[in-house]
């Protein structure tokens, strides 16, 4: 029986992967701590480990791993962003990933932080709890005629840009690799950058990070911008150059901003910081604003969402240990 090590879980993790690996049957081995070259110590004889977003899966933790017999790295996300995928190539360790699971969770996710801040409903729940029925200060305005800038055009995007469409809204995408026939299919125009920027009244981010798109979303973009325009980034935090965003939410350029993800979020997200004084001066000036709605990475977290990532987490395991083609392998490119 083939054992798998995973780190970073939850008690969540440990359910849907324990209901789904009845129908694969390996011996799976849950760990609280993240993966990084301190931690590898607890492999206990796994070939693979199962990672997500904050395990720090650098040069040193893959040659780590690699002492210990690891030959797979499974990461139950979509980004990779945090393996190094040149190592790993050296060393010998192959990389899987999901590059799809429910891309109507991440949609859906960006409409409600959308609604949510438009309409200001979570300020307006916390008034009327408090016996205060006052309108002032929460009002917004309608989608409808209004302008979506997506960049990106991938499946979550596509998701996306039919929910938004029902509401009336016109669609302006970027994408380094447009799709031609789906945008002339599909009512959306392609366009660059900058005019993307100069005439969306909301821009949603829903694309992966690479080391050309990091910090896409900086002082000079925000400039460009139409006065008040919404931001809403559930891809990945360093898509956005934060102090550029506080910049553009001080100075008014920016309106309101939906985060569910954060370009230092590894030191906070997924744990409960409550007790604690956050540290970090960014994240606390955007937590004080109350046209900046943050959640902790929970676009992805519904039941189906969960269920399909367990699933093809296992499965790309299975492949490997079975000597198959690797469906979701990702490879370095250099």
């Amino acid at each position: 029986m083939e054992k798998i090590t995973f780190f970073g879980t939850h008690s969540y993790d440990r359910a849907n992967f324990t209901a789904a690996n009845a129908d694969f049957n390996f011996d799976l081995h849950f760990l609280r701590s993240f993966l990084d070259e301190h931690t590898v110590k607890y492999l206990e004889g796994a070939r693979a480990v199962c990672v997500f977003v904050n395990d720090n899966v650098n040069r040193q933790a893959l040659y780590s791993l690699k002492d210990q017999g690891v030959e797979l790295v499974a990461l139950r996300c979509a980004g990779f962003n945090n393996v190094d995928l040149q190592a790993a190539k050296s060393c010998g360790i192959r990389v899987v990933r999901v590059p799809a699971y429910s891309p109507h969770a991440i949609a859906e996710h960006v409409v409600a932080l959308l609604l949510t801040l438009n309409r200001k409903t979570h300020r307006a729940n916390l008034r009327t709890r408090d016996g205060n029925f006052a309108l002032h200060g929460l009002m917004g305005f309608d989608l409808f005629d209004k302008t979506a800038g997506i960049i990106g055009t991938g499946k979550i995007a596509r998701v996306l840009i039919k929910i938004l469409q029902g509401f009336g809204m016109h669609i302006l995408a970027y994408d380094p690799y447009p799709d031609l026939g789906y945008a002339e299919q599909n009512q959306v125009q392609y366009v660059d950058l900058k005019t993307l920027y100069a005439k969306s009244d909301v821009i949603s981010l829903n694309c992966p990070l690479t080391s050309e798109n990091r910090h896409l979303i900086n002082r000079e973009a925000i400039e460009g911008m139409k006065k008040g325009v919404y931001v809403i980034n559930t891809g990945r935090g360093p898509l956005i150059d934060t102090q550029a965003l506080i910049e553009g939410l001080k100075n008014g350029t920016v309106g309101a901003a939906g985060l569910d993800v954060y370009e230092e979020e590894s030191s906070y997200f997924f744990e409960d910081r409550s007790d604690k004084v956050i540290r970090d001066d960014n994240l606390s000036r955007l937590l004080s604003y109350n046209n900046v709605l943050i959640t902790s990475h929970q676009a992805f977290f519904t039941q189906e969402a969960m269920h399909s990532i367990a699933l093809t987490t296992l499965a790309n395991c299975q492949e490997y240990f079975e000597g198959r083609p690797l469906s979701n392998e990702v490879c370095s490119q250099a």
